[in-house]
């Protein structure tokens, strides 16, 4: 068999589309994956254009890929920096043998036996394609439930690189759970740019179904024991689907609702479609209907124009809600999108520092949070071997919980006290 090498940067949906063109290359070309770079016949980078960064890091990669492969071994640019780079990743890396876009994924065997070729049609419709089976975790399975998005928030690159929100038929996403709880996975991970958007649009004449009812109709497959998903948008949470939510007990209590700001002023300049009083309504009858939940957000600061009183209304929903977990950005301007051209920019200095102060009052939350977790039992799923004869596993509300332990842990529930705390994982002892 032939090797590939695959290096995926981003989110949980360029880690699925890795796990497709994997599974399309053994299927129609032999390969296997390798870890070793110098061993491989086909080297691909997964890309992600969501922040500067990962754009940055791309042809870094890519100079060093071509030095350590081997003399006939072919490279590939895949993803969202692919789809919106296109043919100027061919020009600034001549070495390169072809570029696929992250709606093009199941054109991955064409373009590999076409040097230079570019597929990067945002529009192109996947929805319906049946890609074989492959993943990375035996205990549990990402499933796409939509591609693309209709949103027009203006800091956003994504609908210019993954195109319209599309919705991948019921009964496709029925088998396809069924099939990796077949295989042993007990908990499924949906996936989508706004999940809870899910029904809107099919490729063809389709029962009207939307997430809620997805998740009813999935909440059937006996063996599943766990439903997770990521990430529903706030302006689509209706009093239906939170109440779903809560009372459906294979729905995992944990809850993502990307914020971005707390201020109703640079929401409405980002377009978000919703105001800090919405959010902070959604939450509470979240709170209402489920007491436990764990709730994570993100954060994106010194959007521009972004005042220090815009700043405060941030502050003052983070510590309102409490969020369990948040990822906190600086402002980072995207091409293509219309906040590129805003020219009320945020000083860089300033940026940092109020970037600084909401991690360091998150922080200090996030520790009174944790602190009263110590000696509280909670049912975990393991997953992962770790280091020094750990296994770690998730709680129903996302906590990573490590306990002492073996392999013979891996697929199983157990309860677990908790004996020690951290920001990033506790550490506890199984009970039962």
């Amino acid at each position: 068999m032939k090797k590939l090498f695959i290096e995926t940067l981003g989110c949980a949906m360029n880690s699925r589309d890795s796990e497709h063109i994997i599974a399309q290359l053994r299927e129609k070309d032999n390969y296997e994956t390798t870890d070793d770079l110098k061993d491989a016949d086909l080297i691909l980078i997964n890309t992600c254009s969501v922040r500067e960064k990962p754009v940055s890091k791309l042809f870094s990669e890519l100079g060093i890929f071509n030095k350590k492969k081997k003399v006939d071994a072919k490279i590939g640019v895949c993803g969202c920096t692919a789809s919106h780079l296109g043919d100027e990743i061919i020009k600034r890396a001549p070495y390169v043998n072809f570029v696929l876009g992250a709606r093009n994924v199941s054109k991955i065997s064409e373009v590999l036996h076409k040097d230079k070729a570019v597929e990067v049609d945002i529009n192109y419709d996947e929805s319906e394609f049946a890609f074989d089976d492959f993943r990375t975790s035996t205990y549990k399975a990402f499933i796409n439930i939509s591609m693309g998005c209709d949103k027009s928030c203006t800091y956003c690159i994504v609908p210019k690189t993954r195109g319209d929100e599309i919705s991948i038929p019921i009964d496709l996403i029925i088998r396809e759970a069924s099939r990796a709880v077949d295989g042993g996975a007990k908990e499924i991970f949906l996936l989508g740019q706004n999940v809870n958007n899910y029904g809107r649009r099919f490729s063809g004449d389709r029962e009207k179904v939307n997430f809620t009812k997805l998740l009813q109709e999935l909440s059937k497959i006996k063996e599943l024991q766990r439903i997770r998903f990521t990430s529903p948008h706030p302006f689509h949470m209706d009093d239906e689907f939170i109440e779903e939510f809560a009372k459906n007990p294979k729905i995992c209590k944990s809850m993502h609702m990307p914020l971005q700001s707390g201020s109703t002023k640079v929401l409405k300049d980002m377009k978000r479609g919703y105001s800090k009083e919405w959010f902070l309504n959604r939450v509470k009858k979240l709170r209402q209907e489920c007491p436990d939940v764990s709730i994570s957000t993100d954060v994106i600061v010194a959007f521009p124009g972004e005042s220090d009183e815009d700043f405060e209304d941030t502050l003052d929903v983070i510590n309102q809600v409490r969020f369990n977990q948040i990822f906190s950005f600086k402002y980072s301007p995207r091409p293509q999108t219309q906040a590129e051209h805003f020219t009320n920019t945020v000083d860089a200095d300033i940026a940092s520092t109020r970037l600084t102060r909401l991690q360091n009052i998150h922080t200090d939350i996030l520790d009174e949070i944790n602190a009263t977790s110590l000696g509280k039992t909670y049912r975990v799923y393991f997953e992962n071997l770790i280091q020094d004869y750990y296994v770690s596993g998730r709680s129903d509300e996302n906590i990573v919980i490590k306990v002492k332990g073996s392999d013979e842990l891996l697929g199983e529930f157990r309860d677990v006290k908790i004996t020690s705390i951290g920001r990033t994982i506790l550490t506890g002892e199984i009970v039962a």
